[in-house]
């Protein structure tokens, strides 16, 4: 299905309803935040993605958590925070909300604003369809729920390629992705609860 097909189906299950939250989920590396940028453009104004990454603790938590080794990992993020913003998307016209910046590794609060014309919603990250406390409280907020499915060695390869971009040596991208990554990867493979729609890449 391309883009193009995917924000057909969203646009038409849209209608007729206020924000329409659809989840986006996927491993590290399967493309997320592309896909997300894709479906927005596609679906044109009155739509806007939200990614899950806003809401990574600080470095300084989680060092103080001895957590700081498993950035990323479904207990590194606030997630009683996501929950409480998506609650609000549902609400409120207007929601600040935050990104995170890959360069500074930093979340960057107020960052963005989903306006009163934005009526649907990409939201993106890897957690939102894991079936471990807490994560399934999220399940009640989105209408659509969509899995990218990328086979582990396309992961390998892209997450190689970002960690690269990002000032990594091949040695120290290696080290991250089979400490850190990989074990993500097969924990939200595993772990994560069927979609409605599942989108194959790679």
């Amino acid at each position: 299905m391309t883009p193009a097909q995917l924000a057909a189906t969203i646009r038409a299950k849209a209608q007729a309803q206020g924000r329409f939250l659809t989840a986006l989920a996927g491993p590290p590396g399967a493309g997320k935040s592309t896909l997300a940028a894709e479906l927005v453009a596609a679906l044109g104004q009155g739509a806007k993605a939200v990614p899950m990454d806003g809401f990574h603790y600080d470095d300084a938590v989680l060092i103080a958590r001895g957590a700081r080794a498993r950035k990323g990992a479904p207990d590194t993020f606030d997630v009683v925070g996501f929950r409480h913003l998506l609650t609000r998307l549902r609400t409120e016209d207007e929601v600040a909300i935050p990104l995170f910046d890959r360069d500074l590794e930093i979340s960057r609060a107020g960052a963005d604003i989903v306006g009163p014309d934005d009526r649907i919603l990409i939201v993106e990250g890897n957690y939102l369809l894991l079936n471990e406390a807490p994560w399934p409280d999220l399940a009640p907020l989105f209408d659509l729920t969509i899995w990218i499915d990328v086979p582990e060695a396309e992961l390998d390869r892209r997450l190689m390629a970002r960690w690269a971009h990002h000032g990594k040596t091949p040695d120290q991208a290696r080290a991250w992705i089979d400490g850190n990554d990989m074990p993500n990867i097969r924990r939200v493979v595993a772990g994560s609860r069927p979609a409605d729609l599942v989108i194959r890449h790679g």
